[in-house]
């Protein structure tokens, strides 16, 4: 299925961005610079296919540019363009991938920064929430919209977080943490967020709360910059904003859209973006609403053959004028995930009849066709980058896990988050464990010697730490950048106790907790079913145990308080 599109694509579209399948012919759709290529480098590299892999990013690496007149969309060349450049570098650089190009010298890291560098006019908002789109070559153009949607300002940590820890540059990480701050400091009293706002004046401009349309990546990020940064910061966010959706928008096993302020129902409606949510619940640990809600989505694929972008919950119906199967690859991915958790054989059912579904009616001379009308099966001449990057991508990973998994991310070298768009950003020391500063006590430094840990954990104030640390280190390794003090307190994990700092200082953040004496009767394990983590210091050791749930424990959590009820001031 990946070679059919794929070949289709470099015979008929290329240099072109997209193929039409049905034509035969190729369209620009993006930026002009062959995006169904970048958006598929990884997925080449993960079939072990090392010519045309090696081929595709020395091609690259010598005809892309960017300085060309050409606005785009922010959310979309940061999720396809960027976040593929990025993938396929850490690939080709890196020999254990067993995928690495000999005549590689960082030609696509180049492009990513230069793209970056494009992008940041974006961010110089009142807010920080970054406008829509942006000129290439000129920047953000006066008469831009200052709507954005809650997606469009929050997807972006993964990519330009992972930028940063490769170039050594804070200021990609730095701006992305603050548009996610910015759009968390205005979410409601309910911990909701709603689907557009105004980067200017931050009012919410559309406050319909959902997981679908418009937010669905915010929430996804915002655990998958935790799981691969390891900054507690996006936990705690993730935490409150997955009650809130939960409680508010979970109508078992279906999930609906309601009002940010007051939770009053706008519609109910299935739209085809929620079938993401499954996969993340996996991700976050949350496994039994997962199953029940991917047999919901799934029953809506079985009843047309796709999931139409919009299934009416009231009437049990397509909703009118969205009757479309744009290739998305949402519920494949759930699908993915649960077998993955599971190893229930049902979801290679579900898999299979997926495959049928595209295969027989979908699939058109050069490639495969979006489906314009999900009740009759009618072709669109379009195929999406997407298709490439993430569909086929997550129905491989499917069968080769079933067929005993020899492939990059089940047997590679690292642990993987996928990024929205389905790209491969690996767990490195560089990305995952980069500039373990010492803006808190007992940080776990890159450069640090074990012979002066005792200076800096006995330390009582940052200042002191930062001295003991610079005055002891005798590494050939400058200590970590004071730049990243402003950026985030946490980036990674923490060893032994801080007796400087607080949660609250670390983070800017003031948590009002439940001290009273009166409650003596809630145990540990009741509070950690209140809050998805818990954390109780041994303050003889100097060491911090946790008790999670709902969050994949890859990381370590080390605090000095037990936190109960979080709420930011």
């Amino acid at each position: 299925m990946f070679y059919h599109a794929f070949n289709g694509y470099m015979k008929h579209a290329f240099p072109l961005d997209e193929l039409r399948p049905l034509s035969c012919e190729g369209e620009d759709s993006l930026g002009g610079y062959a995006l169904t290529l970048i958006d598929s480098l990884d997925t080449l590299a993960l079939l072990g296919d090392r010519e045309q892999f090696a081929a595709s990013v020395e091609w690259i690496g010598k005809n892309l540019r960017f300085d060309i007149n050409k606005t785009v969309s922010i959310f979309e060349t940061t999720i396809r363009v960027l976040g593929g450049l990025l993938s396929a570098h850490l690939i080709a650089s890196d020999h254990t991938t067993g995928m690495k190009v000999a005549s590689y010298e960082n030609q696509l890291l180049d492009l990513a920064e230069d793209l970056a560098r494009r992008l940041l006019p974006a961010f110089d908002t009142p807010t920080g929430i970054p406008f829509g789109s942006v000129n290439l070559l000129y920047g953000v153009d006066e008469h831009e919209s200052k709507i954005t949607s809650t997606a469009g300002g929050g997807t972006l940590t993964l990519e330009f977080g992972v930028l940063s820890r490769l170039t050594d540059d804070p200021i990609f990480e730095q701006v992305t943490k603050n548009a996610v701050r910015g759009l968390w400091a205005r979410r409601s009293k309910l911990n909701l967020v709603g689907a557009h706002i105004n980067v200017f004046t931050g009012e919410w401009t559309q406050k319909d709360a959902g997981i679908g349309t418009s937010i669905d990546s915010f929430y996804e990020y915002l655990l998958k910059a935790y799981l691969l940064f390891g900054d507690e910061e996006y936990l705690f966010i993730f935490q409150e904003a997955y009650g809130a959706a939960m409680h508010y928008l979970f109508n078992d096993p279906w999930y609906v859209e309601v009002n940010m302020d007051s939770a009053a129902l706008v519609w109910p409606l299935f739209n085809s973006l929620q079938a993401f949510w499954p996969g993340l619940q996996v991700l976050a640990g949350d496994i039994d609403p997962a199953i029940r809600t991917h047999t919901a989505f799934f029953s809506v694929w079985k009843r047309y053959g796709f999931t139409p972008e919009g299934f009416n919950l009231a009437t049990l119906s397509v909703q009118h004028g969205q009757k479309s199967y744009p290739l998305r690859p949402e519920l494949i991915e759930s699908t993915y995930w649960l077998y993955k958790a599971t190893r229930n054989p049902r979801y290679l059912d579900a898999g299979r009849d997926m495959v049928a579904s595209l295969q027989y009616g979908a699939r058109c001379p050069c490639g495969y066709c979006h489906i314009s009308d999900v009740e009759f099966h009618k072709q669109e001449d379009h195929m999406e980058s997407f298709f490439l990057a993430e569909t086929v991508k997550y129905l491989w990973l499917l069968f080769d896990l079933a067929a005993g998994p020899d492939n990059l991310v089940e047997n590679g070298p690292y642990k993987y988050v996928f990024s929205t768009e389905g790209h491969l950003l690996p767990a490195t020391p560089q990305i995952s464990l980069v500039r373990e500063h010492c803006s808190y006590l007992g940080a776990f430094c890159k450069s640090r010697v074990e012979s002066e840990s005792d200076a800096i954990n006995n330390a009582t104030s940052v200042e002191e730490a930062k001295h003991s640390f610079s005055e002891g280190t005798t590494s050939t390794e400058t200590p970590p950048s004071s730049d990243f003090d402003e950026l985030t307190s946490t980036t990674g994990l923490i060893r032994g106790f801080c007796p400087g700092l607080t949660h609250g200082q670390k983070f800017r953040m003031i948590y009002i907790g439940s001290t009273s004496t009166d409650d003596e009767s809630v145990t540990e394990t009741e509070a950690a079913q209140r809050h998805p983590t818990v954390v109780v210091t041994d303050h003889n050791s100097g060491h911090s145990t946790s008790d999670e749930k709902n969050v994949d424990n890859s990381q370590e959590h080390r605090e000095e308080d037990v936190m109960n009820d979080p709420h930011p001031n």
